[in-house]
């Protein structure tokens, strides 16, 4: 496939624009707050785009594509994984904007201690490095496909780091979620402009299931991705979010609490859609290679599925369309956790550990290098590591759902401390890492039943040595669940004005704040949240009508569930005709 001058011409425009976004952005960066957080003013679409942008790779399509190609339209279970979780979205999103702090490691200092959260930056920052360097090396497969094989995948991985590097470092998170907003309808329109330019070549659905073994057109075979396999990668979903170290940036910056909601519910639900697109590639590519279309006969690796659809069925102008969608969806999910990455080093570790008591400005720059150094590590990583894109991203969620017995419980349950956290941590980890050693697997393989068995050690380990030791601070807990309890929609303008540091301290009720008005008041408006309450729902409601108390969650709760139930019987429907 040669580029020409159209394409060249789209490319050039879109690197006009980030340049331009960068630059733009970059006027409005002049504190910590606004560089890692965009002063917590992001608006419903803004937030929509972000969640989208920030939670969508490159990689994605490429790996959801060449598990398809192997192994039917079942696969779509590994991007799907969350699409039960979804729903759980609208009540996770109020709590990582209550917290009112701007990392998971300082959530995790305010409810058990400095040590746990040492341990979640030194995560965190795994967690980063092994996602960017997955996102670039999905997005170099990608493009190495599409040019023929004429550039080498990790030159690609060289050339698209310096990209988002330039723009990420001057402009911060507003720079990022700018940028999420255009490459969520680049996106959009990389998972599907390649459906009806291959549909007719394929015959259609009918085309396709002629080809291919019928089992591959099931959305749950017992071969390898049953309802066990479905379950458990939805739990896995479901417990991990709430330890991506992203997502307190993510979900937590909107301007009120609707919009973190809005934001998180209906940017992941936009991609549970266009996961429909990739899967559907996948099938396509698998009868391109049983008819021998185009002189091939097999692929070289799985992943490179969806590039070689690219190759042979774009055409002028839609190539350069193609290239700049796939940039876009590296570029900005990068660009997000290399700010991500600066924020959890420098607030979580530097201003609280290392250096203390330094300007403003100091911090920002520190945000801005240690952020660079997180993607230089990730860089090597993409180059040298990474076996499979697929197994990558399977092993940065797993992690984060070991962490995230600790966080989850911690939020519903006031006796967890942090001894019965700390051995979640070890009983989980190493559970998973000593079975998949006892197998020969490789550590980054993902297996429900070794998965399952780690949970539960974990879990139970956390309950269980919890009971056994003291519990926590009475005033630790007290003001970490005062703060939870209490909205947080009022602080944006009660602070309005004051500097980062004396916002985050003034944000932050003291032990004892929540009295019985502010309660009741919570409960009247409806904003109540079931998962912070969970184990004193009827206490939380404050004699107010459960229904009406908590009723924010359940309307999203109800809404969100009947949206992804919908989706996944019109695709079973679609497979169907």
């Amino acid at each position: 496939m040669r580029i020409n001058g159209l394409d060249e011409l789209i490319i050039l425009a879109y690197f006009g624009v980030l340049v331009a976004v960068g630059v733009v952005a970059s006027l409005r960066v002049k504190d910590t707050e606004n560089y890692f957080l965009g002063k917590r003013r992001f608006g419903k679409l803004l937030m929509i785009a972000q969640s989208f942008g920030v939670g969508t790779h490159s990689d994605m399509p490429v790996s959801l594509a060449g598990a398809v190609y192997t192994s039917g339209i079942s696969a779509i279970w590994y991007q799907w994984k969350n699409l039960f979780a979804t729903p759980f979205y609208w009540i996770m999103a109020p709590v990582f904007r209550r917290v009112r702090r701007t990392t998971t490691a300082e959530m995790m200092e305010d409810r058990y201690g400095p040590g746990l959260s040492g341990f979640y930056i030194v995560f965190a920052l795994v967690f980063f490095t092994i996602n960017i360097a997955s996102i670039l090396k999905g997005a170099a497969k990608i493009l190495h496909e599409m040019l023929g094989g004429r550039l080498g995948v990790n030159p690609i991985v060289l050339g698209l780091a310096a990209i988002f590097i330039l723009y990420s470092f001057i402009g911060g998170l507003i720079a990022s979620a700018w940028s999420d907003c255009l490459q969520g309808l680049l996106i959009i329109a990389l998972s599907f402009m390649l459906i009806p330019l291959g549909w007719s070549l394929v015959g259609g659905l009918a085309g396709m299931k002629r080809a291919l073994p019928s089992f591959e057109f099931s959305l749950a075979t017992p071969k390898e991705i049953g309802v066990w396999f479905i379950l458990m990668l939805t739990l896995n979903g479901l417990i991990g979010i709430m330890a991506q170290p992203h997502m307190m940036a993510a979900v937590g910056t909107g301007k009120d609490e609707r919009s973190c909601r809005v934001g998180f519910f209906h940017g992941n639900y936009v991609k549970r859609v266009c996961t429909i697109g990739w899967a559907l590639v996948g099938l396509m590519v698998a009868v391109f290679i049983q008819r021998g279309l185009f002189g091939a006969h097999s692929l070289r690796d799985p992943e490179d599925a969806f590039g070689f659809a690219c190759r042979h069925l774009l055409s002028p102008g839609f190539r350069g369309l193609l290239i700049a969608s796939v940039m876009g969806a590296s570029l900005a999910s990068c660009s997000a956790l290399m700010v991500d990455s600066g924020a959890i080093f420098t607030q979580g570790l530097y201003r609280q550990r290392l250096a203390r008591g330094r300007s403003d400005p100091h911090y920002l720059w520190a945000g801005r290098l240690s952020g660079l150094a997180a993607v230089l590590v990730a860089i090597v990583y993409a180059l040298f590591f990474i076996q499979k894109v697929l197994y990558s991203f399977l092993l940065t969620e797993t992690m984060a759902t070991y962490v995230g017995i600790s966080i989850v419980i911690g939020l519903m349950w006031k006796r967890a401390n942090r001894w019965g956290a700390a051995s979640s941590l070890l009983a989980a980890f190493g559970t998973n890492f000593f079975l998949y050693h006892w197998k020969n697997e490789r550590l980054d393989f993902w297996d429900p039943n070794i998965f399952l068995a780690a949970l539960v050690a974990g879990t139970a380990s956390l309950v269980l040595v919890s009971l056994l030791t003291p519990p926590e601070r009475e005033d630790r807990i007290a003001q970490f669940f005062t703060r939870l309890e209490t909205p947080s929609d009022a602080d944006r303008d009660r602070l309005a004005g004051l500097p980062p540091a004396a916002s985050a301290s003034a944000a932050c009720p003291s032990p004892g704040a929540l009295d019985s008005e502010t309660c009741r008041r919570a409960a009247e408006n409806g904003q109540q949240l079931l998962l912070v309450n969970l184990l004193s729902l009827r206490r939380a409601a404050c004699g107010i009508g459960f229904f009406k108390a908590y009723r924010e969650d359940l309307k999203g709760l109800l809404i969100g569930s009947a949206l992804s139930v919908g989706l996944v019987m019109a695709f079973w429907a679609l497979l169907r005709i």
